[in-house]
């Protein structure tokens, strides 16, 4: 190995972001957040590391295999390096934000680093931008963040059409509880729900398995999930979970009539401890997902004593190839053509992200609860600051659906 190539060699799933997709980065995350202020969202800046206890506590431990770790010579305490901001700003809302008037909208945008990247997504240091929507539960305040997910994805001049995919990761549980379910039984119609496996739902046997067939059948889109869905006798905690979804489409629709919306009603990945409905934003000619939510409660010092919060949190994991000459994103971009470096290249790159919304019961406990988003978005260099976005009176405006 040449002395050139050891000291550019760089660990597997880390690079350095060249120009023009830097600037694209930049400029895609300025444009969330200034999506995230219009709507009265007001930014925090957590550390990049804490004490490992305080990023592992509540939802933060379903995520704690995933975080680099390390001793702090000062205090001699184990610290660990964040993969996700979500928890921290939750940190923040339950300790220095605790006396603030609710709801609480506060977003955030950062790095964050994790021990392994995913098939789709081999980047393990990434920008992470979100919002978290603190001290309400109500549909209306769900369908905030799906629609506030969609036009953060707008400002960014992504031309796609979007699809919302709705989810309900704790209709599983409901029906597993209240039919007395063993937890084998229970994992095994989760597993089979997920990997969409009809073969192995015929294995479980009596009212469990029809139900459990019927929720594989329901997938698809939103007007005929809710028609079978409604066709099923299930128990009183999981229609109650239906209603609350079916409340849910008609607010969306009632926002964004030409919204597309889909239910799968049975998805699970991604959302283990999440406690409330869940969604995932997908995009025409876009690999894999564009956004995602849930909703999460904990209880706990996260939450605050005596205190139930909802805190529904949407985050986005903002990565933006720069577009190659055909159109399809790549970290690196060997040819800038002409059009690339002015910036109206037409052709859009990627940007990935993730995040919550409010909820309390499981697309997600004297407690609090949270959401999550995946978003990606798309578009070829900077586009100049919108003034509109930038004023005191744009920045205060409350979200319509929750005045």
């Amino acid at each position: 190995m040449t002395e050139y190539a050891a000291r550019a060699l760089l660990p597997e799933g880390l690079h350095d972001e060249l120009p023009p997709a830097a600037e694209h980065e930049a400029s895609v995350v300025g444009e969330l957040v200034a999506s995230f202020a219009a709507h009265g969202y007001q930014r925090v800046k957590p550390p990049l590391i804490e004490f490992e206890e305080s990023l592992t506590t509540g939802p933060g431990a379903a995520q704690a295999t995933g975080m680099f770790r390390l001793i702090d010579p000062v205090s001699q305490r184990m610290m660990a390096v964040r993969s996700d901001m979500t928890v921290q700003v939750a940190r923040i809302a339950a300790t220095r934000l605790r006396k603030a008037p609710r709801p609480l909208r506060l977003s955030y945008a950062g790095q964050v680093l994790r021990v392994k990247g995913s098939q789709l997504r081999p980047e393990r240091q990434f920008p992470q931008a979100g919002v978290e929507l603190i001290g309400v539960k109500s549909v209306a305040a769900d369908a905030e963040v799906v629609l506030l997910a969609i036009e953060a994805l707008t400002a960014t001049g992504h031309p796609r059409p979007i699809t919302v995919d709705l989810t309900l990761p704790t209709l599983v549980p409901a029906i597993a509880a209240a039919l007395g379910l063993d937890d084998s039984v229970a994992r095994q119609a989760r597993d089979a729900l997920d990997g969409k496996d009809a073969a192995q739902l015929q294995d479980i046997p009596g009212e469990a398995g029809v139900l459990f067939r019927g929720l594989l059948d329901a997938a698809g889109p939103a007007d005929r999930a809710l028609q079978r869905l409604g066709t099923l006798a299930l128990p009183p905690a999981a229609r109650a979970e239906v209603d609350e979804l079916a409340g849910l489409v008609a607010a969306v629709r009632a926002a964004g009539p030409s919204i597309a919306l889909t239910i799968d009603p049975g998805e699970y990945r991604a959302h283990e401890y999440h406690t409330g409905f869940g969604f995932t934003l997908f995009a025409a000619g876009v690999r894999a997902s564009w956004a995602g939510a849930a909703a999460i409660c904990w209880s706990g010092p996260m939450a605050g004593p005596r205190r139930r919060s909802a805190l529904p949190s949407m985050w986005t994991r903002c990565c933006a190839p720069c577009p190659s000459r055909r159109g399809r994103p790549s970290s690196i971009c060997p040819r800038v053509s002409r059009r690339m470096r002015r910036g109206t290249c037409a052709r859009p790159g990627i940007v990935r992200s993730r995040g919550w919304s409010p909820r309390s019961t499981r697309r997600r406990k004297p407690g609090g609860s949270a959401a999550a988003i995946s978003i990606s978005t798309a578009r070829c260099g900077p586009s100049p600051p919108d003034p509109r976005r930038h004023s005191s009176k744009d920045r205060e405006r409350p979200w319509p659906m929750l005045r």
